[in-house]
């Protein structure tokens, strides 16, 4: 004869324990109190004492951050700049495509030294020759 079993506890049971909020407040608390030992408080509560140690670092965390919580203002924004640039300048950069070279030029103007590297937009040099000419 083979039994069956007609009402089975399927259910899964909790292995954690849950602990209220409350009790972990209080336990916390008096946890943080000066010459208070973590360890035995935990023991005295029957909890582990690293998971107090892990409730006092929430606590901590939580209190920490709403006291240090940036005030709400607007999202940042970009703004429009606007480049300066001489008309000549402008068309020259539109009339000429860069340089495809890969060498390296270094000009030396009174106590200044420019060095560029690779590609350069011809209308680019122009203007900065010209600045540094303009303010030398």
């Amino acid at each position: 004869m083979v039994h069956t079993m007609s009402k089975q506890d399927t259910a899964a049971r909790r292995s954690r324990r849950v602990h209220s909020a409350a009790f972990k407040r209080e336990l916390v608390a008096r946890s943080l109190t000066p010459g208070a030992s973590v360890s035995a408080l935990a023991l005295e509560a029957g909890v582990n004492a690293n998971l107090l140690f892990k409730w006092r670092r929430m606590h901590l965390r939580a209190r920490r951050g709403a006291a240090t919580a940036p005030i709400r203002t607007a999202p940042p924004a970009l703004l429009p700049v606007t480049l300066a640039m001489p008309r000549t300048a402008r068309a020259a950069m539109a009339t000429t495509s860069p340089a495809a070279s890969a060498g390296c030029i270094e000009i030396d103007i009174e106590g200044a030294r420019v060095r560029l590297h690779g590609a350069v937009d011809p209308a680019s040099l122009r203007c900065v020759l010209q600045a540094l000419r303009e303010h030398a």
